[in-house]
């Protein structure tokens, strides 16, 4: 890694879009979260497929947050979030909660219950995690957000995946 006093100025020089790069990046088959976090009590989501794990021990991931989304200083000021991996029957929840819409401000009408922090935790994810802010580092436009697990579960589900912007489903495995 480079540190920042250690780059000069042709470290910046792009010979590429921003189009080729979002190309390129869709590319990259992921899974797909809800981040969840409440103002007041006001319940508020995002969906983002910048999630990962960190560490086991401690229990860390983290997940990247765009710093002009709505939830963004909500999140950094409660301290707390959760991540909730979808199932491809909740396909609707992901459109719903990348979007700008009155559904959106009502939480998509998602069912939710809370575990340890008080964060949204939507009910019948394929998993959810709920987390503290352990640190926030710059990322770009993005800010790179590091939750220690309070608590987590799950069920059995098919994922939902993202794949070069459409939501492509698994196929079953062969019985043999």
């Amino acid at each position: 890694m480079i540190a920042p006093e250690q780059r000069d100025e042709t470290d910046e020089a792009m010979d590429f879009s921003h189009a080729d790069f979002r190309k390129v990046l869709g590319r990259f088959a992921s899974g797909v979260t809800v981040v969840t976090t409440c103002d007041g009590e006001q319940r508020l989501g995002i969906t983002v497929n910048a999630f990962t794990s960190v560490s086991l021990e401690p229990p860390l991931i983290l997940v990247c947050i765009e710093k002009k989304s709505h939830l963004h200083q909500v999140m950094l000021r409660n301290g707390y979030f959760a991540v909730n991996v979808l199932t491809e029957e909740q396909h609707a929840l992901s459109t719903c909660f990348a979007g700008h819409s009155e559904a959106r401000r009502n939480f998509c009408d998602a069912p939710s219950h809370t575990a340890v922090t008080g964060a949204p935790v939507l009910d019948h994810s394929l998993g959810w995690l709920d987390c503290r802010i352990e640190n926030v580092f710059p990322g770009g436009d993005h800010s790179i957000v590091v939750g220690r697990v309070q608590a987590l579960g799950g069920g059995e589900n098919r994922p939902l995946l993202y794949y070069r912007g459409k939501y492509p489903k698994l196929s079953k495995p062969s019985e043999g």
